[in-house]
């Protein structure tokens, strides 16, 4: 069994945009910052931040782009992908991306929050919605081939 998930509590660095492949399919990338604490052996406080690529394709990227904003918290769930291109000095360049499969906003944009939860309609108690991507399906055990 292989398993290949990315799972994510950050920020997002950069503003949202959603761009078009040349045959028409929406993407957009995003940068999200984690930050790791530790005290050092001298006992003084360190800290180091990453920053992961994240690659959002199709009604996923619409939704990023409509909802996602630079500084909010998000809780992502992924799956690492490497691609590779040949650069203009004809070197081969690597990238290693997180694929979006799922996530959970955790600042509320406050646009989707007031639609989504404060609307005279809707009197349930708000609960976090989960985004999965539409491409990927059920399986279950009955549908296993052994």
């Amino acid at each position: 069994m292989d398993l290949n998930k990315v799972q994510i509590i950050g920020n997002i660095t950069q503003d949202v945009e959603l761009r078009q492949t040349p045959n028409g399919q929406n993407v957009t990338t995003i940068s999200i910052a984690t930050n790791r604490n530790w005290t050092d052996s001298s006992w003084n406080r360190q800290e180091q931040a990453e920053f992961h690529n994240v690659v959002l394709w199709g009604k996923l990227a619409e939704i990023a782009g409509q909802y996602l904003q630079k500084w909010k918290k998000i809780y992502i769930e992924w799956r690492l992908q490497t691609r590779s291109w040949e650069a203009q000095d004809g070197t081969k360049r690597y990238r290693t991306e997180i694929v979006w499969e799922n996530m959970i906003m955790l600042s509320p944009n406050t646009e989707w929050w007031n639609s989504n939860f404060n609307s005279p309609a809707n009197n349930s108690t708000p609960a976090v919605k989960k985004t999965k991507a539409p491409e990927e399906e059920e399986i279950s055990v009955e549908d296993l081939p052994f």
